[in-house]
């Protein structure tokens, strides 16, 4: 894997580039001591391109460099890896690679990005947490760019319901932007989320990578909330990928009056969702879930007997253990062991001690 991660980061190669080269050739190994002339023959490569990586064989300390990426514990996923995202394959520029500390969202769980401006109103602050706190209490993973204003205030607020968030970094996965989010950054670890990155460890924040960042935003969502977005932002930005990328876009309506409400009143008015109640926007997002049940069933992942007992037992509303007892007739010990196995199998949740409800 460390001639993979050398390739992934030859400059200065696009992502487009090392994908069509490494699909043609057997690994990243092979193209580390390939010949000049054998390079030439990819149509693909210009001479700056075939420059680049002549150098990058020549400079970058292979070994070095991978041992410093596990000694950070940080994991690789290149494009044609099984663990990669399927739903960043289904976007025009996927990232060549992604670096992972923690977790990649659940591509079996409904997910939705939370985006808006980093000097919100506290009516924008308000919305977002409510919105984060009811979509992640219901099993909606949360995804965002942990930045000031809307990003952190949404992920906190996925954190504060016991949920799941993701963070999506315009910098190294082991660099921490803003550093005032410190605190951000380890809970989201410490509570099953991730830090995502398409940037080597070690890369600073820097303006161009915020843009770029935000196709991965709205590629690892099903849907994307913005909460509050001036005239120009680059909340707005994710919105247009997302649209391009065949996500649902959705904007909080503000005062017309109000200068940090203008960009999400004309997504309104270009025909995004309106985020009128969580309760609404939930019940769009279970059309996501029933759809993603299915899929299951399609590829034939089966409940047992005494699964299917309990999981039809329960409903989007959280129920006790007691009752569940009750309805399904097995021991309380039974029960426990099913919850635990179907909780494990991304359908349900415990949202508070003893009372669970389906997410899917």
């Amino acid at each position: 894997m460390m001639y993979e991660y050398w390739w992934a980061n030859v400059r200065p190669l696009s992502d487009k580039k090392k994908m069509e080269v490494r699909r043609g050739i057997d690994s990243a190994e092979e193209l580390y001591y390939i010949e000049e002339m054998k390079l030439r023959m990819f149509s693909c490569l210009e001479e700056v391109d075939i420059a680049g990586i002549l150098k990058s064989r020549r400079m970058w300390k292979t070994k070095e460099e991978y041992e410093k990426l596990r000694q950070l514990e940080i994991e690789f996923i290149p494009w044609w890896s099984a663990g990669y995202p399927e739903r960043l394959l289904e976007i025009s520029d996927p990232p060549y690679a992604l670096y992972v500390k923690g977790k990649l969202p659940d591509e079996k769980l409904p997910s939705a990005a939370i985006v808006g401006a980093r000097k919100c109103s506290p009516y924008g602050e308000a919305q977002a947490t409510r919105y984060a706190q009811e979509l992640a209490g219901r099993g909606v993973q949360i995804i965002s760019g942990m930045a000031r204003g809307i990003d952190g205030i949404g992920q906190r607020g996925a954190l504060n319901v016991r949920g799941k968030t993701f963070a999506v970094l315009g910098c190294g996965v082991d660099v921490c932007y803003p550093r005032e989010h410190i605190g951000l950054y380890m809970d989201i670890l410490d509570h099953g989320g991730g830090i995502i990155s398409e940037l080597m460890p070690g890369t600073k924040p820097l303006p161009w990578f915020f843009p770029q960042r935000n196709r991965i935003i709205s590629g690892l969502s099903g849907a994307v909330l913005v909460m509050e977005a001036r005239e120009k932002s680059g909340s707005l930005i994710t919105a247009d990928l997302a649209l391009e990328q065949g996500r649902d876009v959705y904007a909080l309506p503000g005062p017309v009056n109000s200068a940090l409400s203008q960009g999400c009143n004309r997504l309104i008015k270009q025909g995004a969702g309106i985020l009128l109640s969580p309760e609404e926007l939930l019940e769009d997002l279970a059309v996501l879930g029933r759809n993603k049940m299915e899929k299951l069933y399609e590829n034939e992942i089966k409940l047992e007997t005494k699964e299917n007992m309990v999981y039809s037992c329960l409903d989007f509303e959280p129920k006790n253990l007691d009752r569940l007892i009750r309805e399904t007739k097995l021991p309380v010990t039974e029960v426990l062991s099913v919850l635990i196995s179907l909780e494990l199998m991304g359908l349900i949740r415990e949202v508070s001690k003893n009372n669970y409800s389906k997410i899917i």
